[in-house]
């Protein structure tokens, strides 16, 4: 019997405006086909999807979960996933993307150290939420679609404020199903988010030196099973992944400060400009100068729109 193939997992990169870093994914465009992607996908940030219309299944973590309109997803980064409508419908959507660390660190108290679950203890069945069965999460992504839509005089600050409660309403409900799930956690760190540790330090400590064994100790995994594991999970190599995470930071600093290419370069963890601009270039296609000089220029236009800035790799 031929051995099952494993699913290719894309990376998909996504660029937030700089001076309210909340961006909207809205409109006929969004409709998921009925046919099922080859390929599973994950983001840089925290997604939450919102379903106008029919239904399907979203693969979540190895799980089908099906959907239906009225539903609200909540997918934290790095959770590889797909979604395709049930057979003959195209099912309508809306995304919000944002990083709830930027968005909300002055929001929340000191106390609160990790802004997103665990990976490993994310249930895919929990990251679907129904309408009939959570209202006030329905209501609030809807209302934060419609602010960013209709852009009304402070639109911004009510959109601020209405996520900020969705969030904190949707981090209520994964703590619940959290401690609930809390005896199957051994058994989920046994299986593919095995990684999420480090991921997780990736994500926090991108600037700072770190090899290949020392992800591989946080994993609990051998060297050569967390190569293995890594790729087979992510579809790239450790550092491959920790130099994408380095650029993705490198390009908030081109667009929100005046830093020269090479402080930036040194603030992010490369140790060699040339190191830096070889990896930038191949990661978005462009140098980092070039890069700089047209995210400027669309950020300060007054044509650019919060619906503008979106990028992927």
């Amino acid at each position: 019997m031929p051995r099952k193939k494993k699913p290719v997992i894309e990376y998909r990169h996504y660029s937030l405006p700089i001076h309210f870093p909340i961006l909207l994914l809205s409109g006929d465009r969004w409709r998921i086909s009925d046919i099922k992607s080859e390929h599973l996908h994950f983001h840089n940030h925290l997604e939450i999807g919102i379903c106008y219309s029919d239904s399907g299944i979203m693969e979540i973590k190895g799980e089908a979960v099906p959907f239906k309109a009225g539903d609200v997803t909540f997918l934290p980064r790095y959770l590889p996933h797909t979604t395709y409508s049930s057979p003959g419908e195209a099912s309508l959507w809306s995304y919000l993307f944002f990083s709830p660390e930027d968005l909300f660190q002055h929001s929340f108290k000191s106390a609160y150290s990790s802004f997103e679950p665990n990976l490993w203890r994310v249930q895919g069945k929990n990251c679907i939420l129904n309408k009939a069965q959570y209202p006030k999460v329905y209501s609030l992504a809807t209302s934060v679609v419609e602010e960013l839509k209709q852009q009304n005089p402070y639109y911004q600050e009510s959109a601020y404020g209405l996520l900020l409660s969705l969030y904190i309403e949707l981090l209520r409900i994964h703590s619940t199903n959290e401690t609930l799930a809390e005896q199957d956690t051994e058994h989920s760190l046994k299986g593919d988010f095995i990684i999420s540790p480090a991921l997780e330090y990736i994500t926090t400590n991108y600037m700072t030196p770190m090899t290949i064994d020392f992800l591989a100790d946080l994993c609990h995994l051998s060297t050569t099973h967390f190569r293995r594991k890594f790729h087979e999970i992510m579809g790239t190599a450790p550092l491959e992944f920790l130099s994408s995470t380095r650029i993705e930071e490198a390009c908030k600093q081109l667009k929100s400060t005046e830093d020269s290419i090479l402080s930036i370069s040194e603030q992010v963890g490369f140790h060699s400009i040339s190191s830096f601009n070889r990896s930038f270039s191949r990661l978005m296609g462009v140098s980092p100068k070039e890069w700089r000089k047209a995210a400027q220029s669309e950020a300060h236009s007054a044509k650019a729109s919060i619906l503008e800035f979106t990028g992927w790799v």
